[in-house]
């Protein structure tokens, strides 16, 4: 696994311990390697932009899973520079992994995605077949998820997920709460659009089901919920009387990378549920939610990928 350490690694590695799988986790820093082995992972340094390290780090491995993000936490993601590891790591270091695994003779990669590549649809159903739209922000992940497709075929497995926003026990759920408690505004969008959303406590158990997933995209979160519901949930969870959204100003200066956030994404899972058996364990949305978030936990400040 690469990006084991980060927010959905950290729910990934514990779930596939409990499956039964033995996980190695690559690391590229000492204090990784201690955080792999908290979880009872066993760590390998390694780094996701050299082929050659990969692939000697994959031999014998059953499966690749890459989760390997750095998405900037808060209002810090309205400067475009602070997304340009993120755009490195959704674009050459997937190219890496996924010749490195098939260099190694790897037969399934399991690659993070988002939902947000798909175009606005209003009121209407998204599922796996409707179209996406590509701006400078969702052009990353695009590229991405185009690797692990060519790779795809035959013996080799390659399965997407597509994660709705995610929100429970994580640095971005804590920081809008932070901002709502403050006054400050924390939605995207308008009240009326839907958001798919995918809590922490369902991402472990996401990544064992795509280990048995066949070839394919597939959408991974809960009941679609409409903007207005989240941010009202935001503040009540904050203590605030209301929570706002963010003004022309702020979506002026992020440009292109706040368009597909606020985009109206009313997004099915039941692909993924129908070939895994998988089932959110947090189905809909409520202010519980944001219960772990609320309560200070110690790894608050950890980075968000």
């Amino acid at each position: 696994m690469t990006g084991g350490t980060g927010v959905i690694g950290r729910a990934a590695v514990p779930a596939l311990l409990a499956a039964g799988h033995d996980v190695d986790v690559v690391c590229r820093s000492a204090e990784n390697v201690a955080l792999a082995g908290e979880m009872g992972a066993r760590a390998r340094l390694g780094d996701l932009f050299d082929v050659d390290d990969l692939t000697r780090l994959y031999e014998g491995a059953d499966a690749v899973v890459n989760l390997a993000t750095h998405v900037p936490v808060g209002y810090a993601a309205a400067l475009p520079q602070s997304w340009k590891r993120h755009d490195l790591l959704r674009t050459r270091a997937v190219k890496n992994v996924v010749a490195a695994a098939r260099a190694a003779g790897v037969r399934r990669v399991v690659q993070e995605s988002v939902s947000f590549l798909y175009a606005d649809r209003g009121d209407a159903w998204v599922t796996e077949d409707c179209a996406v739209e590509i701006n400078p922000c969702t052009e990353p992940a695009a590229v991405g998820e185009a690797y692990v497709q060519k790779y795809a075929g035959g013996c080799r497995a390659g399965v997407l997920l597509r994660f709705g926003t995610i929100v429970g026990d994580d640095p971005q759920t804590r920081f809008w709460l932070r901002a709502a408690r403050h006054g400050r505004p924390v939605g995207v969008g308008r009240p009326d659009q839907w958001s798919h959303l995918v809590h922490t406590d369902d991402l472990g158990p996401a990544v064992v089901a795509a280990l048995h997933a066949p070839s394919g995209v597939y959408n991974v979160g809960a009941e679609p919920v409409l903007r207005g519901e989240l941010v009202d949930g935001y503040a009540k969870a904050a203590g605030a009387p209301s929570a706002a959204f963010l003004g022309p100003v702020m979506r002026k200066l992020a440009g292109p990378r706040m368009e597909p956030l606020a985009r109206s994404l009313r997004v099915s899972s039941d692909r993924f549920a129908a070939q895994t058996g998988w089932q959110p364990r947090r189905a809909a949305f409520d202010p519980a939610w944001f219960d772990a978030a609320s309560a200070g936990r110690p790894d608050a400040a950890r980075a968000a990928g």
